[in-house]
């Protein structure tokens, strides 16, 4: 049955409460227990804390799967199996027993597998001492390829969802090897595409692509049989970069204290000072709304990109950092009125739910 897309913020929450939500946490309940047989303990305990501690990566990712119109249930598999892979790969490189390179770049080949069809699953763990999942990213691997190869339009937006997946594949290597290294690699690899986005720094590049949210628009417009070149095409233009940016950016705001403890790279530290990423931030929300009016349903990317200000702005963490109270104040003014709206909505959530972080 075909259903419409939500066009204002109350329809959308109620249907993401009533109907999304509770397919996440049912697809997160068949992966977590596929977590629990995995028979090297490290690798089982990464797999696990990534579902525990990134539940939220899926819920919102699977807010997309609104776009699919009546395949809700095959968009929100692929992305909850998707941004599992994501968010797994993420502790494994993040909590790492290795610093090789070459492991990182074998590790993320599962995501562009995920989005290969046909692809012959690899030995992702090759190049690191842990290696008995038991099939487990096989599994969330042969998951995505199966919802893909379902998709009567797949073929039209592959090329762009390769290479979303690849920009993010570079950035995880990049970002997870020792110390010293990160920023010139980080850099080096920015020179490849600096002509084409002259106006970004290094860092701005590197959070653009650290955003699965391009691939899950694709795919689930993909999903409505709506799907062709025009639009697959609009689509990498009005998420990437801006979109992807001012998501990972936000990310990257709410998590300065913790990042600062941990030594771990947070591309807000790169900013000279407060005003200017201020400035910055104010700069993406622009560019992100006036890309997004060129897409169709409009109005409900407007709520993704206003929801994504208000419900990072909203987490617990943004209350210690420095300066946060006018940071908040100017981002929520410049972003609109349900930016707003879903960050009282999101502060209500948390209070329902004391447990949950972004």
């Amino acid at each position: 049955m075909t259903r419409a897309v939500p066009g204002n913020a109350i329809l959308l929450m109620y249907r993401v409460y009533r109907n999304v939500f509770p397919a996440v946490h049912n697809e997160l309940s068949y992966w977590i227990e596929r977590a629990k047989l995995i028979p090297d303990e490290e690798l089982r305990s990464q797999a696990l804390a990534s579902i525990e501690e990134k539940t939220f990566h899926c819920e919102g990712g699977s807010i997309y799967s609104v776009l699919s119109r009546g395949n809700d249930k095959q968009a929100i598999r692929f992305i909850v199996a998707y941004q599992t892979i994501s968010d797994y790969l993420d502790n494994l490189c993040d909590r790492s027993t290795s610093m090789d390179p070459d492991d990182f770049r074998m590790l993320h080949e599962s995501m562009i597998d995920a989005l290969t069809p046909g692809n012959p699953l690899q030995d992702y763990y090759q190049y690191r001492e842990e290696q008995d999942d038991g099939g487990y990213l096989h599994d969330l691997v042969k998951t995505c390829q199966q919802v893909l190869s379902e998709a009567e339009d797949y073929h039209t937006v592959k090329k762009q969802a390769i290479k979303l997946g690849k920009l993010y594949g570079d950035l995880q290597v990049h970002k997870h090897v020792i110390e010293n290294e990160r920023i010139p690699r980080l850099q080096n690899w920015f020179k490849r595409y600096q002509k084409e986005w002259p106006e970004l720094s290094w860092y701005e590049f590197s959070a653009c692509t650290g955003s699965t949210l391009g691939i899950f628009c694709l795919v689930s417009y993909t999903l409505s049989g709506k799907m062709d070149a025009t639009l697959s095409n609009q689509i990498e233009r009005s998420y990437f970069p801006y979109m992807q940016g001012l998501h990972i950016l936000l990310d990257y705001y709410i998590d300065q204290e913790e990042d600062e403890k941990e030594g771990d790279l947070n591309f807000c530290a790169y900013y000279d000072h407060e005003e200017e990423m201020k400035n910055r931030f104010r700069y993406f929300v622009e560019r992100t709304h006036e890309e997004i009016q060129r897409l169709p349903d409009a109005p409900f990317h407007q709520m993704i990109h206003e929801g994504l200000v208000g419900m990072y702005l909203a987490d617990r963490k943004v209350g210690k950092l420095s300066n946060a109270k006018s940071f908040v104040k100017e981002m929520l003014k410049v972003s609109g009125k349900k930016a707003t709206f879903f960050y009282y909505n999101t502060k209500m959530y948390h209070k329902l739910k004391p447990g949950r972080e972004i």
